[in-house]
C-alpha cells in the first residue's frame, strides 16, 4: 500500500521517497504526495527528480492499493531515492474547486434536498450533477450568492479519522460512507466547521476564504430530475 501524504497535509508541494515498482513508464513510490484521480478531482502532475534527472508526472492513478505514477519518460529502477515536486498552482486550484464543492453541496442539499448525483473539478470552474424536481435557474443563482456568502466567513477545514462505525452516525457523512467497500474499517472525514462533514479522501485548502468570487456560469436541464451546475471561482 502507498502511503499517501496529501490525506494529511494538502499543503506538501515536495518529499522525499524510495521507488518500490517500475513497470514501464509506470512507478510506485513507497510514498507520494501526487494526488491520484478519484471522487471527481483530478490528479497531479509535477516532477519526480533523481540526482539532476527530472521525470515528469504526467498522470496520477490508484489501483489495489498502489498509487501509480505514470512518467514522460522511462529511467527510474526499483531502490532510487526520489524527490517529487507537486505542481502548485495546479494542485491549489483544485483544492479551491474541492472545498467550494463541499460548501455549494450543502447549500443546495439543506436549501432544496436535492441529492447530488455527481461532480468534476478543474482548475478554474466545478460542475455539479444533482436530482432535483424543480428547475429554477434563478433559485440556482441565488445558492450559489449564499455559498459566496459562507466562504468569506472564513470557516476553518479540517481532517481526522474514524471508525466506519462512528463516522455512520454523522448525519453528512452517512451517506457517502455506506457506498465504500465494507473492508475499510477507518475512514477519513473533512469537516467544514459549521458548514459540512463529509466522508473524502480529497484534497482542500484551510479556509474557506481562501475561495472566492463563486459565479454561476451555466445550468442544465439534463432530463427529469437530472440538473447540472457549472460554477467558476478565482
Amino acid at each position: 500500500m502507498s502511503k499517501a501524504l496529501y490525506m494529511d497535509d494538502s499543503y506538501l508541494k515536495e518529499f522525499e521517497s524510495v521507488v518500490e515498482k517500475v513497470v514501464g513508464d509506470s512507478v510506485v513510490l513507497k510514498e507520494t504526495a501526487f494526488y491520484p484521480s478519484s471522487g471527481g478531482q483530478p490528479h497531479d502532475t509535477g516532477f519526480i527528480v533523481r540526482g539532476v534527472d527530472e521525470f515528469k508526472v504526467v498522470d496520477v492513478r490508484k489501483e489495489s492499493g498502489e498509487i501509480i505514477h505514470v512518467l514522460e519518460a522511462n529511467g527510474l529502477v526499483a531502490g532510487d531515492v526520489v524527490k517529487g515536486f507537486i505542481d502548485w498552482n495546479r494542485r491549489y486550484n483544485l483544492m479551491k474547486a474541492h472545498t467550494a464543492t463541499h460548501v455549494l453541496c450543502s447549500i443546495l442539499h439543506n436549501e432544496t434536498g436535492a441529492l447530488i448525483t455527481g461532480n468534476q473539478l478543474y482548475e478554474d470552474k466545478l460542475r455539479i450533477d444533482f436530482n432535483l424536481d424543480n428547475y429554477d435557474k434563478e433559485l440556482l443563482k441565488e445558492l450559489v450568492n449564499k455559498a459566496n456568502g459562507v466562504l468569506v466567513q472564513d470557516h476553518s477545514i479540517s481532517s481526522y479519522y474514524l471508525s466506519r462505525e462512528k463516522a455512520f452516525k454523522l448525519p453528512g457523512a452517512l451517506k457517502l460512507a455506506n457506498i465504500l467497500p465494507p473492508n475499510i474499517k477507518t475512514l477519513r472525514i473533512v469537516e467544514i466547521e459549521g458548514v459540512d462533514v463529509q466522508v473524502d479522501g480529497g484534497t482542500h485548502v484551510k479556509s474557506t476564504s481562501e475561495v472566492k468570487n463563486l459565479k454561476l456560469l451555466k445550468t442544465e436541464n439534463k432530463g427529469k430530475n437530472n440538473r447540472r451546475l457549472v460554477v467558476g471561482f478565482e
